[in-house]
């Protein structure tokens, strides 16, 4: 039995359920076979400020073009001090305002695009997870990354089979350096403008602009090697400084760096908030 099998079973004979959908692959490619596997499952996506308006005009788009019932909610995480704080273990206050949300509107049980590789890593939304019953139709598949992206492109989702990872925008913000909501449509729109530049330049798989203090490190994930005088370093600088100048956030411009990709470098472990 191929693990698309073994998923839309899952789906079909334990459904239906309520899918969290974040506009990523993973959460994406589930909400289409639970839908498809189970038509009375409910598909539901949380708005936020550090969620890319991409993201929500994929899910939308989706929701049309595979007849989903969609519900739209807010979360409210940035209303949290202790999410704002933005302490290592920020992704746990964030889905458990995601998860009580969800059981606001459902009485579905909620699945989640959990897969097998994200069990390697340190993820306190998990424990929020745990906490609520949400069950990881991946993880009960014991399908990985790749895996379920093989899965997208055996479906014809060619637009969801190699998106990059894309963890929400809080995540770009250093641990520890509180959380500001008018900011992160900032570096979401810094992103995106660079992406349209440096893919004119690099074989580009993605590219990160991370706030650290007083600075911001733009990251670039390549397949080439980075220039330290290639032409794309002084546009992609201009670009930085010119959107954060225009709305307000020139603190952080005293630095701009272009490194490497460096995943979760903006993730400090040993600033872990116990409470």
């Amino acid at each position: 039995m191929s693990k698309l099998d073994t998923l839309s079973r899952f789906l079909a004979e334990k459904g239906p359920f309520a899918v969290a959908v974040s506009g990523g692959v993973d959460s994406m490619t589930l909400a289409v076979v639970a839908h498809r596997a189970n038509p009375e499952t409910e598909i539901f996506h949380a708005i936020s400020p550090a969620v890319p308006s991409q993201a929500t005009e994929r899910v939308q788009h989706y929701a049309q073009k595979e007849g989903w019932n969609l519900k739209v909610v807010e979360a409210g995480e940035i209303e949290d001090p202790q999410y704002v704080a933005n302490p290592a273990n920020r992704c746990y206050y964030c889905k458990t305002h995601l998860y009580d949300a969800l059981s606001r509107d459902t009485e579905l049980t909620v699945a989640s695009g959990t897969n097998t590789d994200d069990l390697g890593d340190y993820r306190p939304g998990l424990v929020a997870a745990e906490e609520h019953h949400v069950v990881h139709p991946y993880v009960e598949g014991d399908i990985s990354k790749d895996e379920l992206r093989e899965i997208a492109k055996e479906l014809g989702l060619s637009d969801l089979q190699d998106l990059p990872a894309a963890p929400c925008l809080s995540s770009r913000v250093t641990t520890g350096i509180s959380i500001d909501a008018d900011m992160l449509p900032v570096i979401n729109e810094a992103e995106q403008a660079l992406w349209e530049s440096l893919q004119l330049h690099l074989p580009l798989k993605g590219v990160r602009c991370r706030i650290q203090p007083e600075a911001i490190s733009v990251q670039i994930d390549t397949s080439a090697s980075l220039d330290p005088q290639g032409e794309y370093n002084v546009e992609a600088r201009d670009i930085v400084q010119s959107i954060f100048s225009a709305h307000g956030f020139d603190q952080y411009l005293k630095t701009v760096t272009i490194e490497p990709y460096k995943r979760g470098s903006a993730f400090l472990i040993d600033t872990l908030a116990v409470d």
